[in-house]
């Protein structure tokens, strides 16, 4: 049933009509490689694609392990508990940065609320940068953030979702919202599915959302060894 690349004959099951070889080989990396591979994946410009030189495996492409994605705990656990005593560990920066999925025409906004204190990301959203996807956001923020005081553009959803005594919308040049933008930097150079001019892009939405949760957590694990 025909003759694949590897020049083993593959062969037709009557039964349930599937083609394969006779007594394949087990495509399954180790558990212990896979988390090498994704450790290392969140931190370079080609985040599904490693170069496979690199990990001495055959040419075929190394595929983001979404099973291992759809594992991850709540992006809350990733975070450093707020001190009540202490309003600025619950001031919180918001922003939106423009993404593309398979055509720049298809636009995926990341929307992202950052804790002004730790650096940690306490919430994002994907979607359009319409009032809905805003509330996504918002409501992707935990409870013990939700409380704190939140700085914004002028971009009129914010308004709309924000309580107005907790919400303060500011220009660049306050300063103000100067971490969340940098951090938006941040995400453009670790992957290249977000820069804006790129040949790096996703093709599918949840592909897009697995590469970005797996950078999140990776990245606030990070802060917070740090902030020990």
């Amino acid at each position: 049933m025909g003759m694949p690349r590897a020049r083993k004959q593959k062969y037709r099951c009557h039964a349930c009509g599937r083609r394969s070889r006779e007594n394949p080989t087990p495509n399954v990396y180790p558990e212990a490689r896979r988390e090498e591979i994704l450790h290392a994946s969140s931190r370079t410009q080609q985040f599904a694609r490693p170069h496979p030189h690199i990990w001495g495996l055959s040419g075929n492409r190394v595929q983001l392990d979404q099973k291992k994605v759809a594992e991850l705990p709540p992006l809350s656990t990733t975070l450093v508990a707020p001190d009540p005593e202490d309003a600025a560990s619950t001031t919180l920066e918001l922003d939106e940065l423009w993404s593309f999925v398979l055509k720049k025409v298809e636009q995926v906004w990341v929307w992202i609320a950052l804790c002004r204190k730790t650096r940690q990301v306490v919430g994002y959203a994907l979607g359009d940068r319409s009032k809905q996807t805003c509330q996504r956001l918002w409501e992707a923020i935990p409870s013990a953030y939700r409380e704190g005081h939140c700085f914004t553009d002028f971009w009129a959803a914010y308004q709309a979702v924000i309580p107005e005594e907790q919400h303060t919308a500011v220009g660049k040049e306050t300063g103000e919202t100067a971490h969340v933008e940098r951090w938006n930097n941040t995400l453009r150079q670790r992957l290249a599915r977000f820069v804006r001019m790129t040949l790096s892009f996703s093709k599918s939405v949840v592909m897009h959302e697995a590469c970005l949760l797996l950078f999140l957590h990776r990245y606030n694990e990070d802060r917070a060894i740090l902030l020990k």
